[in-house]
C-alpha cells in the first residue's frame, strides 16, 4: 500500500470500520453509553420487529421511495432531453433547475411547510392533521430539490452517445419514439444506473426534510424509517438498544434493495 494513502485508510478505519462494527454489537446489548452496554442477544431485535410504528414507517418509506423514484427519473429524463436541443437559454435553464439542490433538506422543508400550511389553511386543514398530505408534500419537496441534480447527470450521458449511431436510425427509418426507445434509452443505461441508485437510497435515507416538514405528524403516521429510528434511539428512555437494531436492519434493507437495482439496471447496460 502506498505511503500517501496511509493517513485517508486510517481515517476510514476509525471514522467508519470502527463505528460500524461497534454499532453491530450494540444492537445486541441494552445500553445508555457504549461504557455500559449489557449483551442481551436478540432481544432488541424482536422489540424491534414487534413495534408498529416501525413497521408503519417500513411500508411508508418504500411507498415513498417507489413514487419519488419515478417521478424524479422520468422528470429529470424529460428536461435533460428538452435542455440538450439546439435553443437558447439552455445554461440558464440548467444553472435554475440545478440550484434548489445547494439548499439543505432542513431549510428546504421549513420552506415548504409554510407554503403548504398556507394553501391548505385556505381549507381548514394542515400538513400535521392528515398522513397523505405528509407524503405528496414530502414527494414534492426532495423532487423539486433533486430532479435538477439527476437532470445534470442525464444530460452527460445523453451527450456521450455518438452522433452517428442517432443518424444511422434516423437513416434505417426510425422515428422519433422508436429512437428514443430502441436507442437513446439503452444507450443511457450507465446514467440510469446511478440517478435510480442515487434516487432510491435517497428516498430510503430521508431524514432532515421528514424531520423539518411533518416530523412523523399526525401520531408518527408520517414518519419514515431513519426518523423512526432517530426518535427511538434519543427519545424512548432504555430503547437505545432497539434503536441501534433498527439502525441494523435499515441498513441491511437499503444494501439489498441498491444491490438488487445495481443488478437489474447493469444487466441492461450495453457498450458503446
Amino acid at each position: 500500500m502506498p505511503i500517501f494513502v496511509l493517513p485517508t485508510f486510517f481515517a476510514f478505519i476509525l471514522g467508519f470500520i470502527v463505528p460500524f462494527i461497534m454499532g453491530i454489537w450494540l444492537s445486541f446489548c441494552k445500553f445508555t453509553t457504549v461504557t455500559d452496554a449489557k449483551f442481551v442477544g436478540f432481544s432488541n431485535y424482536i422489540e424491534a420487529l414487534k413495534d408498529t410504528a416501525f413497521r408503519h414507517s417500513f411500508w411508508y418509506t418504500v411507498l415513498f421511495a417507489i413514487a419519488s423514484l419515478l417521478i424524479i427519473n422520468i422528470i429529470a429524463f424529460a428536461l435533460a432531453m428538452a435542455l440538450t436541443k439546439e435553443m437558447h437559454g439552455t445554461n440558464v435553464f440548467r444553472t435554475v433547475f440545478f440550484m434548489p439542490n445547494l439548499i439543505g433538506g432542513i431549510v428546504l422543508g421549513y420552506i415548504w411547510q409554510l407554503i403548504f400550511n398556507g394553501v391548505l389553511s385556505r381549507y381548514g386543514t394542515a400538513l400535521a392533521l392528515n398522513e397523505w398530505y405528509g407524503f405528496w408534500g414530502l414527494i414534492i419537496l426532495v423532487s423539486w430539490q433533486q430532479i435538477g441534480y439527476m437532470m445534470i447527470i442525464y444530460i452527460a450521458g445523453l451527450q456521450s452517445i455518438p452522433g452517428d449511431v442517432i443518424e444511422a436510425a434516423e437513416i434505417d427509418g426510425a422515428n422519433k419514439i422508436q429512437t428514443l426507445f430502441k436507442v437513446t434509452i439503452p444507450m443511457m443505461m450507465p446514467s440510469i444506473t446511478i440517478c435510480m441508485f442515487l434516487s432510491i437510497t435517497n428516498g430510503f435515507k430521508l431524514f432532515d426534510q421528514n424531520l423539518s416538514l411533518t416530523a412523523g405528524e399526525p401520531s408518527k403516521m408520517s414518519e419514515m424509517m431513519a426518523l423512526n429510528i432517530f426518535n427511538t434511539f434519543y427519545g424512548r428512555t432504555g430503547w437505545e438498544g432497539v434503536g441501534q437494531a433498527k439502525a441494523v436492519i435499515f441498513f441491511a434493507i437499503v444494501v439489498v434493495i441498491g444491490m438488487i437495482q445495481l443488478r437489474a439496471t447493469r444487466s441492461k447496460e450495453v457498450q458503446q
